[in-house]
C-alpha cells in the first residue's frame, strides 16, 4: 500500500521523491543510474527495468547542448562532476527520447564515501520544454525582425510617455544624415529638428492621439536634416495602453518620403505642366479657371481672358524645323512670365497657343478692358520683339482674342471659345493685333457650325451634284469637260460652289467633298467609256491644294480608278495656283505619283495667283486654263489680249494645251481661235448642264458640237 499522509511519506524517502516535481537521478562512480524516482524515469525515457538490469548510464542517453548540437561524453553534467568533484548548477541539457526532444535544467551534486572519494552522483532536474521553445520561438523573431530591419529603410523609435525618454535607432539619425545622434539625441531631439510649420500640428495630434483610444498612428511631418534641408518623414505605429486605456509609450518606424514626393511632384507635372516651356498646361488652366470664376461670383469683379497664337509659327517651322519652333516657343513663354503678374495664370494649351488670365481688373467692364487693353499691349510689344534662335534672328508677333468675365452665366469652355474667335478675328484684320469678343463673333461662329452640319448632313444625302460644261476646239467640235460642283439643298435651292467651298477647305470638309466629287467624276468615265462620242472626252475634276497636301492622296486616287474601271488617261486634275504657295518637293513628287497612273494635270487660272515660269518646267502639267478675267476684257482696249496671246504663246512653247474659260459672246471667241487657242469653254459654247442631262445631250445620239 503506498504511503499518503506527510508522516509516511517522511518514513518512506523512496516514495516522498516519487512525489517531488522534478526529476532526481542517482548515478554510481561509474555513470550507471542506481536509482531514479517516477518523474525522472517519464522525462528520460528510461524504465524500471533498465535500471535494475544496470543497462542505464549517463553515457547511453543522447544529450543536447542548449544550442542544439549534439554534447560531449566529456561535457554531461554526470561526468563533470565525477571528473571535478565540484556541483553543476542551472546546466540547460537537451535529451532526446524516440527521436522527440525535452529540455531539462540541470543541477548535478557529489556525494562522497568515508574515504573521501566521489560515490554517487545526484542529479536534479525540470522539465523546461515551454520555456526552451519560447525562448527559441523568441530569437526566431528576433532574427526575423532584425533580417527585415536590416532589409527595410524604415526607421524605428520609441517614447515612454511615463518616464518621458526617447529611443532613436541609428537609422533614425542616419535617415538625417547623422551618424548617430553625435550628443544631442535627448528626449526633445524630435520636437527640435521638427519644420516650424509642422509643429503646432503634431502637438495637436500627439494630443489627440493620447487622449483617444486609438492604439495605431499614422501621419507625415518634416524633420530637419543635417544640410539645413528638410526630409519629408511618414511615421506609423503602435501607442501601448493600459488596462484604464492610459496611453504608456508611443512606438513606430519613420519612412523617407523624399523619392514617393520627387514622384509625386513628377506625376503632377506631366499631368499639370508643360514639358516644353515649364507652363501649366489646358489642364491645369481648366481647373484654375473654375476657382478664378467662383472667386468672381463672390466679389463681383472682373476678369479677363486672353487667347494668344504666334503669327507666322507654322512657317517657322515648315522652313527652319522644329528645334527652332521649340526654342521660339520657350522664349516666348519666358516673355510672357515676364509681362504678367505673379498673380495672372499664363498657360500654354498646345502648339503656339497660350491663354492669360487676369485676375480682378476691374470693377466695371469698362475698367476692365481699360486694364486688359494695357496689359495685352506690354504682351504684343513684348513678342514683336526679335528672337534670336540660335543664329537666326527672327521677327514674329502673335494675334489676341480678349473677353470678359465676372464669374457668372459662362463656362470655362464657352469663355476659351469666346476668346478664340476674337482670336481669328484679330488674324483676319491684319495680325499683331488684340481683339475683344463681341457678340457677333458668336453668331458667326453659330451660322459656321450650322454650314458645317449641313455640308456633312448634305454629303451623307446626296445633295452634293455634278454639273458638267463642255469644251469644244476652235473647229467647234466637244473635246473635253469640267465638272462643276451645286449643293442642291432643298428642291429650289442650288448653292453655288463660291458660297461653300472657301467654307469646306477651312473645316476640312474639303477631303471627304473631294473623294465624292472624283468618285462620282470616274463614275461617268467609266458610263462615258461605253459611248463612242463621249468615249473621246477628257473630264476635267478641280483638286484643293489641301486634298494634293493629304499623303493619302494618290492612293485614294488609284483605288477610286480600280474601284470603277474609268479610264485614267480621259481624267485631267485642275490645280490653282496656290501650289506654287506649297511645299514644292512634296507637291511635286505626288503629282509625278498621281501622273504615273495615266492621269493628267492641267494649272487653272493661270497668271491670276503665284505663278513662276521657273516652276512650269517643276509641275508634270498637261494644259493651262486662261482665266475668264483675260478672256472678259480681250476686246477693249486694255492690257488682257497681250497677256491671253502671251499665255498661248508660252502653252506651245512648253507644248501645253490651252483651255480659255469665261467665253460669253463671238468677239471673244474669234480672238481665241486667231490667237491658236487650244479650246474653250463658255455659256456661249454651252452652260453647264447637270451629269444626266449632259450625258443625254453629248452623247452619240445628240449634238456633239456647238
Amino acid at each position: 500500500m503506498l504511503p499518503t499522509s506527510p508522516a509516511d511519506l517522511l518514513r518512506n524517502p523512496d516514495a516522498l521523491l516519487d512525489h517531488l516535481p522534478a526529476g532526481v537521478v542517482v548515478h554510481a562512480a561509474d555513470g550507471r543510474i542506481v536509482s531514479a524516482n517516477r518523474l525522472a524515469f517519464e522525462l528520460l525515457g528510461l524504465s524500471e527495468a533498465q535500471v535494475r538490469a544496470r543497462e542505464a548510464s549517463a553515457g547511453s542517453m543522447v544529450l543536447l547542448r542548449e544550442d542544439g548540437s549534439a554534447m560531449p561524453v566529456e561535457d554531461n553534467p554526470v561526468d563533470l562532476v565525477l571528473r571535478t568533484g565540484t556541483k553543476v548548477c542551472g546546466l540547460v541539457v537537451g535529451v532526446v527520447v524516440s527521436g522527440s526532444t525535452s529540455w531539462l535544467l540541470c543541477n548535478a551534486y557529489p556525494e562522497y564515501d568515508e574515504a573521501g572519494a566521489v560515490q554517487h552522483v545526484v542529479v536534479c532536474f525540470t522539465d523546461c520544454t515551454a520555456l526552451k521553445q519560447t525562448q527559441l520561438s523568441l530569437e526566431k523573431s528576433d532574427r526575423r525582425l532584425r533580417l527585415v530591419l536590416k532589409g527595410s529603410t524604415d526607421a524605428p523609435w520609441d517614447w515612454d510617455l511615463v518616464s518621458g525618454e526617447v529611443y532613436y535607432s541609428e537609422r533614425w539619425w542616419n535617415m538625417l544624415g547623422y551618424p548617430s545622434g553625435e550628443g544631442i539625441e535627448d528626449a526633445d531631439a524630435w520636437r527640435r529638428l521638427l519644420h516650424p510649420d509642422d509643429d503646432p500640428m503634431i502637438a495637436a495630434y500627439v494630443m489627440e492621439l493620447t487622449s483617444s483610444r486609438r492604439d495605431t498612428y499614422s501621419l507625415e511631418f518634416r524633420l530637419r536634416h543635417r544640410d539645413g534641408h528638410y526630409v519629408p518623414v511618414l511615421s506609423r505605429g503602435y501607442v501601448l495602453r493600459d488596462e484604464a486605456g492610459r496611453a504608456l509609450r508611443i512606438s513606430g518606424v519613420n519612412t523617407d518620403l523624399t523619392a514617393q514626393k520627387q514622384t509625386e511632384r513628377r506625376i503632377y507635372e506631366l499631368a499639370y505642366f508643360d514639358h516644353l516651356t515649364g507652363l501649366p498646361n489646358r489642364r491645369f488652366l481648366l481647373e484654375e479657371l473654375e476657382h478664378v470664376l467662383a472667386r468672381g461670383r463672390r466679389s463681383k469683379h472682373f476678369s479677363a481672358l486672353a487667347y494668344l497664337d504666334l503669327d507666322n509659327f507654322k512657317l517657322l517651322n515648315d522652313t527652319m524645323g522644329h528645334d527652332l519652333g521649340d526654342l521660339l516657343l520657350r522664349q516666348a513663354a519666358q516673355r510672357l512670365r515676364a509681362t504678367v503678374r505673379e498673380s495672372d495664370q499664363l498657360a500654354r494649351l498646345g502648339g503656339d497657343e497660350f491663354v492669360v488670365v487676369l485676375e480682378d481688373v476691374g470693377a466695371t467692364p469698362r475698367a476692365a478692358a481699360a486694364e486688359a487693353d494695357r496689359t495685352v499691349a506690354k504682351i504684343l510689344a513684348a513678342l514683336a520683339q526679335p528672337f534670336q534662335l540660335d543664329s537666326v534672328l527672327f521677327k514674329s508677333s502673335a494675334s489676341v482674342g480678349i473677353t470678359l468675365f465676372d464669374g457668372s452665366g459662362a463656362s470655362v469652355e464657352a469663355l476659351l471659345k469666346q476668346a478664340d474667335l476674337a482670336m481669328y478675328r484679330a488674324k483676319a484684320d491684319g495680325r499683331n493685333l488684340a481683339r475683344f469678343f463681341d457678340p457677333s463673333m458668336q453668331d458667326a461662329a453659330n451660322r459656321r457650325a450650322s454650314l458645317e452640319t449641313a455640308m456633312r448632313e448634305g454629303l451623307a444625302q446626296g445633295q452634293f451634284r455634278l454639273f458638267c460644261q463642255p469644251q469644244f476646239d476652235c473647229r467647234g467640235g466637244l473635246v473635253g469637260a469640267e465638272v462643276l460642283l451645286r449643293w442642291q439643298r432643298n428642291d429650289d435651292e442650288l448653292v453655288s460652289p463660291a458660297h461653300f467651298i472657301a467654307f469646306a477647305e477651312e473645316s476640312g470638309l474639303i477631303l471627304p467633298l473631294g473623294e465624292h466629287v472624283l468618285k462620282e467624276s470616274c463614275r461617268a468615265l467609266a458610263r462615258w467609256h461605253r459611248d463612242p462620242t463621249l468615249a473621246r472626252l477628257k473630264l476635267a475634276v478641280n483638286v484643293s491644294i489641301h486634298q494634293m497636301r493629304d499623303p493619302d492622296f494618290s492612293g485614294m486616287v488609284a483605288g477610286i480608278l480600280d474601284d470603277t474601271d474609268a479610264p485614267a488617261e480621259r481624267l485631267c486634275l485642275e490645280l490653282t495656283e496656290s501650289v506654287f504657295a506649297e511645299n514644292m518637293q512634296e507637291i511635286t513628287q505626288r503629282m509625278h505619283e498621281i501622273r504615273a497612273q495615266g492621269i493628267y494635270f492641267s494649272l487653272d487660272d493661270f497668271g491670276t495667283g503665284y505663278s513662276s515660269l521657273a516652276y512650269l518646267n517643276r509641275f508634270p502639267l498637261a494644259a493651262l486654263k486662261i482665266d475668264r478675267s483675260f478672256v472678259r476684257d480681250v476686246e477693249m482696249q486694255s492690257g488682257s489680249a497681250p497677256i491671253v496671246e502671251a499665255i498661248i504663246a508660252l502653252g506651245r512653247k512648253l507644248k501645253l494645251d490651252i483651255v480659255a474659260e469665261g467665253v460669253e459672246n463671238e468677239a471673244q471667241r474669234a480672238f481665241l481661235v486667231r490667237g491658236g487657242c487650244s479650246s474653250m469653254q463658255g455659256f456661249l459654247l454651252g452652260p453647264p448642264l447637270p451629269m444626266a442631262e449632259f450625258e443625254h445631250v453629248y452623247s452619240a445620239a445628240g449634238i456633239g458640237h456647238a
